[in-house]
């Protein structure tokens, strides 16, 4: 994967690779930490590695692929070039990350490609690539709020209107939530409405989530005071964040997603033992001293 200028301390930048490391939000971890401050730790403070699995790496090749698409000309922006980028971008994928080479075993990964052109096709029953010309693409941003924590995340796609207003468009390779089940999703949108914002002075005209799993559109016109309340929410997060990893507290919150957890091994919630924490890591991440 935000408040009125003028910003502080705010930078842009068009490539995935992040600044010098600084305490920072996103997010996607302000939704760990919100489901269960241990994953949070495990993911954020001790960043233990976990197995890549197929759901998620389908995601990242149908990102890539629809960042990719927009580098053909109107007109050549076609499903069939949709999908002669697949296999492409998969090869690219699994150089880059070698583990994804053994994600199916000894099982042809075609079927499994397959699935990421149904939702290639989705997308083009949704929009029409050839009448967009997005003023960004995969922009990482980040925004330090005064006296408050550097916010970071990284866009899928920022549009912009001949009079300069700006639609924040994120690709979702799920289905879309059931009705009254969107706040997270919309605290994400407008979490990088808040970095558009202090970061360019202006609020995004429309917050936009596009659900390639049932074909769906989450469109949102966010205000100043959404902007604000979704500000404060985060200053919340991020203090609890901080007096947790003081008080070196991490407790297991346990839910239906806890099935979906990679650390359920090491989950005390599950009989298991959770690491040491690498010493020094809370105060590289987090920037607080823990209790001794």
């Amino acid at each position: 994967m935000t408040s009125t200028p003028p910003a502080a301390d705010a930078t842009t930048s068009t490539s995935r690779s992040t600044p010098t490391r600084r305490p920072a939000l996103s997010p996607s971890r302000a939704n760990d930490f919100a489901q269960c401050p241990l994953l949070f730790r495990f993911r954020v403070v001790d960043r233990l590695p976990e197995p890549p699995s197929a759901a998620a790496t389908r995601g990242t090749l149908v990102h890539a692929v629809l960042e990719r698409l927009f580098d053909a000309p109107a007109g050549g922006r076609t499903l069939e070039h949709a999908h002669a980028l697949l296999p492409e971008e998969w090869a690219a994928l699994q150089e880059a990350h070698p583990e994804y080479a053994d994600l199916f075993g000894a099982d042809d990964d075609a079927a499994w490609l397959t699935t990421a052109a149904e939702l290639l096709c989705t997308y083009f029953s949704l929009e029409d690539p050839n009448r967009l010309e997005p003023a960004a693409r995969e922009l990482f941003v980040e925004a330090q709020l005064e006296n408050g924590p550097l916010l970071r995340g990284i866009v899928d796609r920022i549009d912009e209107a001949p009079d300069g207003s700006l639609r924040v468009v994120d690709y979702k390779t799920g289905k879309s939530p059931r009705q009254g089940y969107e706040a997270s999703a919309l605290f994400q949108m407008r979490f990088y409405g808040l970095v558009i914002w202090r970061t360019r002075g202006v609020i995004p005209r429309m917050l936009q989530l596009v659900y390639l799993g049932d074909g769906q559109i989450i469109r949102h016109e966010p205000s100043e005071t959404e902007l604000d309340t979704a500000e404060a929410r985060i200053r919340t997060t991020w203090d609890q964040i901080r007096s947790t990893a003081v008080s070196g507290d991490w407790k297991p919150r346990t839910s239906a997603l806890c099935g979906w957890c990679a650390h359920q091994s090491r989950c005390p919630a599950f009989g298991g033992l959770a690491p040491q924490i690498p010493e020094g890591a809370v105060e590289l991440t987090l920037g607080v001293v823990p209790r001794a």
